[in-house]
């Protein structure tokens, strides 16, 4: 009678610690399972979760966001149990660019299967076959899609074909298409530095993948496979001028990606000094400039200042060629309009010569 007493008293708080402890021992228990004693063959189907094989290396479970009140506990994962007499069994983990996916079609019990078909999208990927794998040794992103498999079980077996549930795959992008951009500026003065930075990026599940970088200019190969991501040239010239791009690619070479176009114009130094260029058609010369076909004489020589020119102090000038240019044109021109008054002023003696006979002649017959 004590002991069902004491059975009965103590009973609810048995009851208690069973079910506080249940989930710790739960946990622990799932901890370092084998997939292959987690999965029963051929009717159960886990997605996103943390078992591991016999060749994986185990590193424990992840601490960030799973403490609650001192305690730590794993990853969480979703366990399907399925009553289908076929699965298809793909990654726990998410799939990203450039990695290897591999599907397994499962039967009940293992059982063996023959004339099984791989499917994505409902369009079969191979012909009917004894293989119960199906492998994608490089996954894009083009390779997402909805995928199952079929087959008929061998003796003893009804030989119709049984068909998995889809299982969605979706592939992610590893890391984004690079954008070249130029700083300071894609117009850069002559002399001054530019820098070409190419930029991607990458998630967070492989932030840890190394990134390779290769700069291009016209078709040339400016640096190749780089962890250095910047590209510097330290004084550009007009050489530098053209369309540049850039190119990220993993260690493997299994994805890479190129960035667009950047056009780059490099501006010269502003130069007053040089003449410009005409574009305007050739003129008519005029009466002044074919009557005088001597070129211009040069330019008499600068005056030295004397010693008690107050202007003795301030620097010499260099002449500006643009300004002798336009001074000898204009010393042309006033040649020219010199020799033209000088034919004017020959032509006014002759005729006034001409004149005074005649005005005397009028005079003495007047009289």
């Amino acid at each position: 009678m004590k002991l069902d007493r004491f059975l009965m008293a103590w009973t609810p708080y048995l009851l208690l610690a069973v079910f506080w402890e249940a989930p710790m021992l739960l946990a622990a228990s799932l901890e370092k399972v084998p997939c292959e004693e987690l999965i029963a063959p051929g009717s159960v189907s886990i997605q996103d979760s943390n078992c591991h094989t016999d060749g994986e290396e185990w590193t424990g479970p992840k601490e960030d966001g799973f403490q609650n009140k001192g305690y730590t506990f794993s990853e969480p994962f979703h366990l399907i149990v399925s009553y289908d007499w076929l699965i298809l069994q793909g990654p726990s983990k998410p799939v990203f660019e450039g990695d290897s996916l591999v599907l397994r079609c499962r039967a009940w019990q293992d059982w063996p299967l023959t004339q099984v078909i791989f499917y994505r999208d409902s369009s079969a990927l191979g012909p009917p076959g004894p293989n119960q794998e199906f492998t994608i040794p490089v996954v894009q992103e083009a390779d997402s899609g909805h995928y199952h498999c079929s087959g008929i079980f061998r003796s003893p077996g009804s030989g119709i074909p049984e068909t998995a549930s889809s299982t969605a795959i979706v592939v992610q992008e590893l890391f984004s298409t690079p954008v070249l951009s130029a700083a300071p500026s894609t117009e850069p003065q002559e002399g001054s530095p530019v820098t070409l930075s190419c930029q991607t990026k990458l998630p967070l599940q492989r932030s840890a993948t190394r990134l390779l970088f290769s700069f291009y200019k016209d078709g040339k190969t400016l640096r190749s496979r780089d962890l250095v991501s910047e590209f510097r040239i330290p004084a550009v010239s007009s050489e530098h001028s053209g369309s540049y791009w850039c190119e990220a690619t993993t260690e493997d070479n299994q994805v890479w990606k190129q960035s667009l176009q950047l056009e780059i114009r490099v501006h010269g130094f502003s130069s007053s000094a040089a003449p410009p260029i005409s574009t305007s058609a050739p003129q008519k010369p005029t009466a002044s400039e074919t009557a005088s076909t001597e070129p211009p004489g040069p330019l008499p020589p600068p005056t030295t200042p004397s010693p008690e020119d107050p202007c003795l102090s301030t620097p010499l000038v260099v002449p500006d060629p643009h300004l002798h240019y336009q001074m000898s044109i204009l010393l042309k021109y006033v040649q020219d309009v010199r020799a033209l008054l000088g034919h004017l002023v020959t032509e006014m003696r002759d005729l006034s010569g001409h004149q005074k006979p005649e005005t005397t002649k009028t005079t003495v017959k007047q009289k």
